[in-house]
């Protein structure tokens, strides 16, 4: 097993919390129970990644945020390329 398949193994895994940290952002989260403390989880994982991309990323009509796009977008650009390498 290669360090590249590890990277892009993992890298797959966290675009996947990004998509379900999206997802949970949808819908309302009570603020007590096994949601509220897998939101708050989720958001602890993803926000110091995504608040690179929504400083650059502007949002759309004041309301809809795409930086988790451009964020997954450039993450797997990135790894994509390191994988070559390694």
């Amino acid at each position: 097993m290669s360090l590249g398949y590890i990277l892009q193994t993992l890298v797959s895994l966290y675009t996947f919390i990004i998509f379900v940290y999206c997802i949970f952002s949808w819908f309302p989260i009570p603020r007590d129970g096994i949601l509220a403390d897998v939101d708050s989880f989720l958001a602890t994982l993803c926000d110091p990644f995504l608040d690179i991309f929504r400083k650059i990323v502007p949002t759309i009509g004041g309301a809809v945020d795409i930086s988790p796009i451009v964020a997954i977008l450039a993450l797997q650009l990135i790894v994509g390329f390191l994988a070559r390498f390694l």
